[in-house]
């Protein structure tokens, strides 16, 4: 027999059936859950150890420190945005359902659509992103004072491994993820506050501050010119921030799991900026700690482990105490890798839900209350973009930028169309008022702008072997959410479907046919105007 629902319980089921959905998923999470998921997703130490290298070699310490200020400062204005958006629509569709709630009732279509396909890109590749970076971790580290050779095919078997093992966890281990996500925080929270502690206090000698905050490193030309030479060192310090802006993604993992999270119009506006924040400062701190306790930086740069991270705790610890401290950090990144799985199949869940992806992927099991089959969809997803591993050097890097550019063109475009149109905007309690669209306007500036520069070359010369393929990738995916819309998709797509409405219809929710003919005919088409008069 359930147990009686708490007003805060009924409140949030309430909220969810103006929207148009039931209560299918477990809705369990508190706060500090909801801010715990997004906060292990960003994983500071996932995102400076994985791009460590790339950061040493495109603009150096400096790039590196002051990069990671003044990303930190301009993806606060984008968690404002999302926060106040989340607060008002907390679905676990996240963007594409604000894209579809904040545009005319003759643009939601398409606006949903669009906004729903990049955040599919940027989830899928940053969960490749995640989980390849830390294959490539345990690849580098079994080279430790062993006879271990990696290779691109040994590392590829290495993550398919990781991504299943996320991937059963995420279908069975649905009770589990909660206290996972418990220990997750403290891993990413007092367990890197001692890592960082630790590497300070045993460095033989530290660098100095002017070391750390204006020594500029141009290495984007291997053996020859750099793009310093070739173009200017403003190009290689803005290419460089890639690392600090990819690092700090995936806070829009407190809005996917918002229906599972209680009080939800005030925990996951708080989850998005609350992870944010506090990653700020844990990143800062991990930067400093690891850039002062530099002691050669020649050899670091240079080192044959292809992994700074692993040379600078080798120099301090040698190699038995750097092994225990990679282990450490290897154990955060399965963490951030397996949680960015839980939220990218929700995202694919409400999707599918609302006819974005075929019916087949919106099915919850039933007795572990977890979207099952989107769960695999995305784990095939993330294997896939994997695979062009085998035949390029900056696939890693690539993958990155693709999270990193999908995942910010769909936080961006509600935000914008929230600034074009503020008259569909109902805002809910977490409300920005007269700053709102200042914030707005800046959050998209930004947006731009490093959709712009990431998908510039990242190496010179430009070959087979260094071409920087995320524009293609992007590319793509802009080419089928714009072209599958005009040829099919906006026959049938009407946006968000309230899943109450169509039962009150008499349509059956579990036939894909059945839910298809009434997208056909558009009966749901007035869902979502009706929602914004509300």
């Amino acid at each position: 027999m359930d147990a009686p629902k708490s007003d805060t319980e009924a409140m949030d089921e309430h909220k969810l059936a103006e929207m148009g959905y039931r209560q299918d998923l477990k809705r369990d999470w508190s706060m500090l859950h909801n801010f715990g998921v997004s906060f292990s997703i960003i994983s500071v130490i996932t995102g400076l150890t994985t791009l460590f290298q790339y950061g040493l070699n495109t603009g150096g310490p400096a790039v590196m420190s002051v990069g990671w200020i003044v990303v930190s400062f301009f993806t606060m204005f984008v968690g404002l945005g999302m926060a106040e958006i989340v607060s008002a629509v907390p679905t676990s569709g996240g963007p594409y359902f604000w894209a579809a709630i904040l545009a005319p009732k003759n643009i939601a279509p398409l606006a949903s659509w669009v906004t729903g396909w990049f955040n599919l890109l940027g989830q899928v590749a940053v969960t490749t992103g995640i989980t390849f970076g830390l294959a490539n971790l345990i690849s580098t580290t079994a080279t430790v004072g062993t006879s271990y050779e990696p290779t691109a095919g040994k590392t590829l078997g290495i993550y398919a491994a990781v991504l299943f093992s996320h991937g059963v966890i995420n279908s069975f281990g649905v009770r589990a993820l909660r206290y996972l996500n418990n220990t997750s925080i403290i891993l990413h929270s007092v367990g890197i506050s001692c890592f960082c502690i630790a590497v300070l206090a045993k460095a033989p000698t530290h660098q100095s501050a002017k070391f750390v905050f204006s020594t500029f490193n141009d290495a984007t030309g291997g053996d020859g010119a750099g793009w310093s030479v070739r173009a200017s060192p403003a190009y290689v310090a803005a290419i460089g921030v890639l690392m600090s802006q990819y690092t700090i993604t995936g806070f829009d993992a407190s809005a996917h799991l918002s229906e599972e999270t209680r009080n939800a119009s005030w925990s996951a506006p708080l989850g998005v900026l609350m992870s944010i924040g506090v990653s700020a400062l844990f990143g800062f701190f991990v930067i400093l700690a690891l850039l002062f306790s530099i002691q050669d930086f020649d050899a670091t740069v240079g080192s044959d482990y292809e992994q700074p991270v692993v040379q600078i705790l080798i120099d301090i610890f040698g190699e038995s105490g750097a092994i225990v401290l990679m282990t450490l950090i290897m154990v955060c990144v399965y963490h951030c890798g397996l949680f960015s799985m839980t939220s990218n199949s929700r995202m694919m869940f409400g999707f599918s839900r609302d006819g974005g992806l075929p019916h087949f992927f919106d099915k919850v099991d039933a007795r572990h209350r977890a979207p099952i089959r989107a769960i695999w969809l995305a784990a095939t997803l993330s294997f896939l973009l994997a695979i062009p591993s085998l035949g390029s050097t900056v696939a890693f890097s690539a993958a990155t930028s693709i999270a990193t550019i999908g995942l910010y063109i769909s936080y961006g475009l509600p935000i914008l169309i929230g600034l074009i149109w503020p008259r569909y905007f109902k805002k809910g309690p977490f409300n920005l008022k007269f700053a709102s669209r200042w914030i707005a306007l800046v959050a998209v500036l930004w947006i731009c702008f490093i959709t712009i520069i990431f998908c510039l070359p990242t190496a010179n010369p430009v070959d087979s072997q260094t071409l920087n393929y995320t524009p293609v990738a992007v590319g793509i995916v802009a080419l089928w959410a714009f072209g599958s819309w005009f040829l099919w998709a906006r026959r049938w797509f009407t946006g968000p479907v309230r899943q109450i409405q169509a039962e009150q219809l008499g349509i059956d929710l579990e036939d894909p046919a059945a839910m298809e003919k009434v997208e056909m005919q558009a009966k749901l088409a007035g869902d979502v105007s009706d929602f914004k008069t509300q």
